[in-house]
């Protein structure tokens, strides 16, 4: 080993030696907790990925599964309470060959797989029934496939059909979702879900497909459709007319400086409304025309008399000549006529009131009027309607603004703190990881070179002596010059001849490195010949 390796351990065992029984016991706990540290690590690092194998098992079949698991040696974690079966990544495909080929889970939906199993013999409610049996597990494990969604239950409500059209009602459906942990369906989702449910079955409208998750909320409403009903659709429509006219008002005022509250009141009828307008043509175009002309000429007898008083006939002028004419002329003039038919939806606006308070530190200088102006047109105000906005200075309660401040300053602080733990934890188990690689690097290099040289006796030395000193070489037994080492305690220690020599020897190596590997080589020659 090189001198100064030697030189360093020989003053880390002196420094080690000088410890006080405390030091040395901190010492010992440092040095187990590093180990202790990077066995952890270790052991983190190595850990396997852990991936689903199934989910929304049953107990039977997670219980079936985990037999099956264990037979094989393959290590798994429960999730979910016990729903969910993790595995390793690399064993998941081979497992689920294995339970598909021991037929699990067995708890599942069927779909159009439970029309293999009927026979020619079924009635007609068993198809029926059997049908729309498939037609719901098809649809639950198509909508369990979407993202978040944890398992799905479709329940179908089909009637019977009828020869009488006016009596015939449409399908209906119910969806029930149960989403994952922390996962909340969006709005487009639930579109999704209600369109893929309603155009799976012939003849349902939309509207039919009623959506409601595990926490008993109603997703989408029968009658309704996927928009949520009159409330949901008002809270909506507040919301968005809120923001927008708070990002209006942040940026004039500054944030924090004004608060918007918006009161929407909508419709919760919905209505078919037709209506028929008729209007001229600008060119008067006849749809058809008809003209009658009766024409009379000659002489005839006395003219027919009139019935006087008591109904006694009064003989009238006899001087009549029979002449008659008649003229009757019929005509149908085209005319435009429009039909509108309009569905009117519920969640239509009667009315709207927005208001809106402004700090008055904030609003000094301010005028009023352009603020009310500014929100009613970002509010679309329709004063016809009788939309009214109402905005007013006041002073806003600073109490805890304060408190606030503080609160953010301290939960900022408590981050930065626990990133520079962080930090700190991985800079010592970083930097105990490299110890240990150097230090085991320094065993590995010190074992290979104990094992490679040759022991020598020390009676050696004294006939190397001989040939140094036949050669007119420096002597061996000239005083090492020791490097300059910390203030240690004084160590009793004598040295013995066989160290003494070692020293010159190294002492000799380090001065003339290859006139001391020849005298070894020629000493290793003259042993071997003798």
């Amino acid at each position: 080993m090189p001198a100064q390796v030697t030189s360093a351990f020989r003053r880390f065992s002196d420094a080690i030696r000088a410890f006080t029984i405390a030091q040395r016991t901190v010492a010992i706990i440092g040095v187990a907790v590093l180990v202790l540290g990077i066995a952890a690590l270790s052991m983190w690092v190595t850990k396997p990925a852990y991936t689903p194998l199934f989910s929304g098992l049953s107990g039977v079949d997670a219980n079936s599964i985990v037999e099956q698991l264990r037979a094989d040696g393959v290590a798994y974690e429960l999730s979910d309470g016990g729903a969910t079966i993790m595995v390793p990544e690399a064993n998941v495909y081979d497992e689920r060959l294995k339970a598909a080929a021991a037929g699990l889970p067995t708890s599942s939906t069927g779909g159009y797989s439970l029309l293999d199993t009927m026979g020619v013999t079924s009635s007609e409610f068993q198809q029926s029934v059997t049908y729309k049996r498939a037609l719901e597990g098809e649809l639950a494990s198509t909508i369990g496939a979407l993202d978040g969604v944890q398992t799905a239950s479709v329940k179908l409500a089909i009637p019977e059909d009828s020869v009488f059209v006016s009596t015939k009602n449409d399908p209906t459906a119910s969806v029930f979702v149960q989403t994952k942990n922390g996962v909340s369906l969006s709005n487009s989702q639930v579109q999704a879900i209600v369109h893929l449910t309603s155009a799976s079955i012939d003849g349902m409208p939309p509207e039919n497909v009623s959506v409601v998750d595990a926490a008993g909320t109603v997703l989408s409403a029968v009658g309704v459709g996927a928009t949520g009903s009159a409330d949901q659709q008002a809270s909506d429509y507040e919301s968005r007319v809120r923001d927008s006219v708070q990002n209006m008002l942040d940026r004039v005022v500054g944030p924090g400086n004004a608060t918007v509250v918006v009161a929407a009141d909508m419709s919760y009828e919905s209505a078919q409304r037709t209506e028929e307008s008729f209007t001229s043509p600008e060119q008067g175009i006849a749809l058809n025309e008809s003209t009658k002309i009766e024409t009379y000429a000659g002489t005839g007898g006395g003219a027919a008399g009139v019935l006087g008083a008591d109904n006694i006939a009064v003989a009238a002028n006899e001087s009549g000549d029979g002449t008659f004419n008649s003229e009757d002329s019929t005509r149908n003039n085209a005319v435009n006529k429009v039909t509108e038919s309009r569905t009117i939806p519920a969640g239509s606006i009667n009315r709207q009131t927005i208001s809106v308070a402004v700090d008055a530190d904030a609003a000094a200088g301010m005028n009023v009027a352009d603020v009310t102006s500014l929100v009613a047109s970002a509010a679309g105000i329709d004063t016809t309607r009788g939309d009214a906005v109402t905005v007013e200075v006041v002073s806003f309660n600073q109490a805890g603004a304060a408190d606030a401040a503080a609160a953010l300053a301290a939960a900022e602080k408590a981050a930065a703190d626990a990133r520079l733990a962080s930090l700190l934890r991985i800079a010592i188990i970083t930097a105990g990881i490299v110890i240990m690689v150097v230090v085991s690097l320094i065993l590995y290099a010190r074992r290979s070179r104990r094992q490679s040289r040759e022991p020598v006796d020390v009676g050696d030395l004294s006939e190397m002596q001989n040939v140094l000193d036949s050669m007119n070489a420096p002597t061996l037994l000239t005083p090492v010059i020791p490097q300059k080492l910390p203030v240690l305690p004084p160590i009793n220690y004598t040295m013995t001849e066989a160290d003494t020599r070692r020293a010159e020897i190294d002492q000799l190596a380090q001065s003339d490195p290859k006139r001391t590997a020849e005298f070894l080589r020629n000493l290793m020659d003259d042993r071997q010949n003798a």
